[in-house]
Order: structure tokens, then C-alpha cells, then sequence
């Protein structure tokens, strides 16, 4: 080997731990229960707004699952004031940036401009957070294209795949809620959006967050004027049922006859995000799976070359989560690849991870950090995830030390509590025929649907 090929298979040893240099901010809370952040952040002539809602789709009632997609889709698309054209004419004449977006525990406003159109930016955000019109002509187009959009997840097998995965794990759980049936799309009204959006869009249910360059007593002073008639409302109330109990391994296929590849998830009940077991699950989720020199990309992938990719998915929501495992293969390599699968999962339980392994994942984690969170709008996602996940107010400042805090033994102890083969569920789209035999040693009976969700026999 030459001195050459030699110094490329060394892997180049960790730059020094970059400062954070995290911005002063302010948090107070408006008279009508608001919440609100304001980072100065003079380094560039930009403003990045969010205002963020602790509803989502969980908050979805049982009967009209999409309703807050839906709602959230529509709120830029007119106002008591500004018709949807207006609206994006307003937009692009600043160059700025204007979204509404769902997830499943809360909902978010965002924008961003030059700082020059703060005050301008943020009156088209405030008219679009309080005044939605939901203009019948712009619901009827919307629900026309949620009934194609369908159509297109259908088509997708890790649509398919999460889709039952959900059903199996959250049960009647609101996180088991992907998308609505055409049958309710067609009975969702305006009055159905102007309710839900009434009773979950509240300011004491929300907090804004504002990052840039601003002055701070001027911004906060047009926020209370802009905000000041907003009235609080009572808060929604989730009516939540208890998680399924999982106590044997099943096999769930969703059959897409001549599928030339199986998509494959593995998976078993998670955490919270404000979990105590949260960074041992961190740490062993990037030596088990998060990226391409994990262990199961590294198998699946560069050993047996069965796959492109194979990871792991670390899902830690407010109310609940799930671990998983997860790669798309070539269908005649189904059952060998469940077999790697089951090895990295048993062998993360019952073998401590190496030093080494452990170095370079706390070397990563905490390399990559300060990267995160330098753009304004890095900052302002992190900002908003520890205020709806009610995380530590210093979450930012000690994310490292919490990293570099975690032992081997919290990772092995993490892995057998919730890496647990023995009751995964696993999900597997593909050609049931050519797949049925391969996966039999892996359960005793295997559950068929078809990929409208509906069980087969």
C-alpha cells in the first residue's frame, strides 16, 4: 500500500468544538396569552418570523382526519382583506417567503424578508394568522387536489408503508391519522375549517418567534399592536387513548403485485421527545442507523449490497413515538435482508457498542450542531421545537453537554428497552407472492392488505 492510499483510509481526526455564540433573546408573553421570542441578529439584513400553534394533526377530530392540512393549505389563500392573488403578489414583491405548514403536534406560520419589510412581511403574516377567509371557490379547488394527491401517496410505497405502520402502532391513537378517504373530503365544509381554526388557532395556545435584524422595542411594539385584538380562547383538549400493547411479533404486507423491490419497516414502541432516555436513544440511532457509515447501511448496503440505503428512524413526538428500521430492497432479497435486520437489532441490545463507535457519534452529533443552528432559520426551527415540545429553556446550551454526557452503558440500556425484536412490528410493501415464503420464519401468521388499506384473504 502507498503512503497515498494509506493516508485516505484514515479517517481525519475531529476539528475543535466550535462555539455557539448563541444571540441574547427576549421571551415575554402579550395580554392575550401570547407568547413571544425576539433574537437580534445584526449579522445580515434579514428577519425570519414563526408563529407557531401547539395544535396539529392530532388534533384532527376522529371523523375528519386531513382537517388540519387542509386548514393549513387554505390560510394563505385569502383573508377578510387580501384574495389569494393579492396575497402572493404581496409575497413576491418582497422577495420574501410566506408558508403555513401541519405536522402532528402543532402548526406553523412562517415568513422571512429582507429586514427593510419587516413591518410589512409581518402585517401579511398577522392578517394571514388571525383573518383566513377560506374563499368557497379556493376550498372546492383544494379538496379537488387533496382527491389527486391521494391518488399519487397511493402510488408510493413508503406512503403505503406509513400508512400502515401508523394503523399498527398508534391504533385508535390520533397519531395513527394519515389522510382522509375521498367520502370525507367530500363532506369536510368551509364551516368545518372555520370552526377547527377558531377553536385551535388561540394565542394562548401559540408563541412567536421573531429572529434577525430588528430592533427589539420596535418590533415588540408593533407585535402588540398588531396582536392586541386577538382575543385567547379555551384550550383544545385531546381525548387520547392508550397506545396498543405489543407483546408478540407480526407481519403486516401491503400487496403490490410485480413490485420489483419490498420496502421493509421494522418497528418498536419510542419516546417522547422530553424523554429522559432521549440522547441514549440519540447516540445509538446514529451508531445503529442515522447515516451511511451506521451499522445497518454498512451491512445492508456495503457488505451484501441488498440495498441502496438502510437506516434506522429515530421518532420521538409529544405524546408518543417509535424506533425503527427501515430499507427498500430488491424483492428477491427479502428475506436475507430481514435476516441482517434481526442481527444489528439483537446485537445493538446484547453487545455494548465499541468506544470507538461511541467517539465518532458524539464527535458527529456534536460537530454538527453549531452547523444547525448558524442560519437564522436553523435557529428559529430549533426555537420552535423547544417550545412546542416543551423542552428545557437551556436546550440549546447544553445539547453537547448532554451529548458527551451519554455512556455505553446508557446506550445498551436504551437499545433493550426499546430496540425489542421480539415484539416489532414489521411492515413490508411488496409482491406478496414472490415475498410470502421468504418472510414466514419471521412471524407466525402474516396480516394481507391491498394498497387502498383494505385486508386481503
Amino acid at each position: 500500500m502507498t503512503e497515498t492510499e494509506a493516508f485516505r483510509r484514515q479517517m481525519p481526526p475531529p476539528l475543535a468544538p466550535r462555539p455557539l455564540n448563541l444571540p441574547e433573546h427576549l421571551e415575554t408573553t402579550l395580554s392575550n396569552g401570547l407568547g413571544l421570542v425576539v433574537v437580534e441578529d445584526k449579522r445580515l439584513p434579514l428577519i425570519s418570523f414563526r408563529m407557531a400553534f401547539r395544535s396539529g394533526d392530532a388534533n384532527d377530530p376522529a371523523d375528519q382526519p386531513g382537517l388540519s392540512d387542509m386548514m393549513s393549505s387554505l390560510m394563505t389563500e385569502g383573508t377578510a382583506t387580501r384574495t389569494s392573488r393579492q396575497i402572493a403578489e404581496e409575497v413576491e414583491r418582497f422577495g420574501a417567503t410566506l408558508a403555513v405548514g401541519s405536522s402532528s403536534d402543532f402548526t406553523t406560520v412562517a415568513a422571512s424578508s429582507l429586514s427593510v419589510y419587516a413591518d410589512e412581511i409581518l402585517d401579511l403574516m398577522a392578517d394571514v394568522s388571525m383573518n383566513p377567509s377560506f374563499p368557497q371557490n379556493e376550498v372546492d379547488l383544494a379538496r379537488e387536489n387533496t382527491k389527486q394527491l391521494l391518488i399519487q401517496q397511493r402510488a408510493q410505497p413508503t406512503f403505503l408503508a406509513s400508512e400502515r405502520l401508523s394503523q399498527v402502532m398508534f391504533g385508535k391513537h390520533p397519531y395513527s391519522r394519515l389522510s382522509p378517504t375521498p367520502e370525507m373530503l367530500d363532506a369536510m365544509t368551509r364551516d368545518d375549517l372555520v370552526r377547527f381554526r377558531e377553536a385551535t388557532y388561540i394565542p394562548n395556545n401559540g408563541v412567536l418567534m421573531v429572529v434577525g435584524d430588528v430592533d427589539r422595542d420596535a418590533i415588540i411594539a408593533r407585535i402588540e399592536q398588531l396582536f392586541a385584538a386577538w382575543k385567547p380562547g379555551a384550550l383544545p383538549d385531546l381525548d387520547l387513548p392508550a397506545l396498543p400493547k405489543r407483546s408478540a411479533r407480526s407481519i403486516h404486507v401491503v400487496d403490490r403485485p410485480d413490485s420489483a423491490q419490498s420496502n421493509i419497516v421494522i418497528a418498536n414502541e419510542g419516546i417522547t421527545r422530553t424523554s429522559p432516555d432521549y440522547f441514549p436513544m440519540l447516540l445509538m440511532h446514529t451508531i445503529l442507523g442515522a447515516n451511511a457509515s451506521s451499522r445497518l447501511f454498512m451491512n445492508l448496503r456495503e457488505e451484501k449490497g441488498y440495498t441502496y440505503g438502510a437506516y434506522s428512524n429515530l421518532d420521538a413526538r409529544r405524546l408518543a413515538g417509535t424506533f425503527r428500521a427501515t430499507a427498500e430492497v430488491r424483492t428477491s432479497v427479502t428475506g436475507a435482508s430481514m435476516h441482517e435486520f434481526f442481527y444489528e437489532l439483537e446485537r445493538i441490545r446484547n453487545e455494548a457498542v465499541s468506544a470507538e463507535e461511541l467517539k465518532n457519534a458524539k464527535s458527529y452529533l456534536a460537530g454538527v450542531f453549531p452547523i444547525r443552528i448558524e442560519t437564522q432559520d436553523g435557529l428559529i426551527d430549533q426555537l420552535v421545537s423547544i417550545r412546542m415540545y416543551d423542552l428545557p429553556s437551556n436546550y440549546l446550551e447544553t445539547y453537547r453537554e448532554q451529548v458527551n454526557a451519554v455512556t455505553v452503558e446508557d446506550i445498551q440500556r436504551a437499545a433493550q428497552n426499546y430496540v425489542t425484536p421480539d415484539r416489532a412490528a414489521i411492515v413490508i410493501v411488496g409482491d406478496a407472492v414472490e415475498i410470502s415464503e421468504q418472510v414466514k420464519p419471521y412471524a407466525d401468521a402474516i396480516e394481507l392488505y391491498d394498497t387502498e388499506g383494505k385486508p386481503k384473504k
